[in-house]
């Protein structure tokens, strides 16, 4: 599972959100994984008018017009995203389908506790990242906390960015 944006931009507007989409298909498709987005928000599917998921309802829009065949879907909740039965229940149509493999959070806040949260919770060691993307090079970062496992894990991903650039 991928989860954006957990380190660099606090509240992207819906048009930055569309190129974090944009920035994680790219990465996703790297390691030979089909992109599956879920721009999520507290609301699902039009459930809420707030300036936050109408902002991430236009992201979706923006990311529709400009990838029409990119399996997207949003805004959504989390487990909307993560299950096909559920999503269906708001959205019969919803071009998603099983479960999504990318989270594009609405601000740093969610991307962030999600992100720290799976990784203790979820992951069983594995978490891997964050990448930051957008940048002239590859930027990896462990942090303070970071298991013997998660470093061996960014060190590989790290010699394979090197190889391939």
């Amino acid at each position: 599972m991928f989860i954006c944006d957990t380190h660099v931009n606090e509240n992207p507007d819906a048009e930055q959100l569309a190129e974090i989409a944009f920035m994680a298909v790219e990465e996703v498709r790297r390691f030979k994984i089909r992109p599956k987005l879920a721009m999520l928000s507290h609301s699902n599917f039009g459930s809420s008018r707030s300036t936050s998921a109408r902002k991430v309802a236009e992201a979706v829009a923006i990311v529709r017009a400009k990838a029409p065949d990119l399996e997207v879907d949003g805004e959504m909740r989390g487990d909307s995203a993560l299950s096909a039965e559920i999503r269906k229940q708001f959205d019969p149509q919803s071009p998603l389908t099983g479960e999504a493999n990318v989270l594009v959070m609405p601000n740093l806040d969610a991307a962030n506790i999600s992100f720290n949260l799976l990784k203790m919770t979820g992951s069983d060691g594995m978490a891997v990242g964050p990448i930051l993307l957008g940048a002239a090079r590859p930027v990896h970062v462990l942090g303070p906390t970071s298991t013997v496992r998660r470093v061996v894990n960014m060190t590989a991903l790290v010699v394979v960015d090197a190889a391939s650039k």
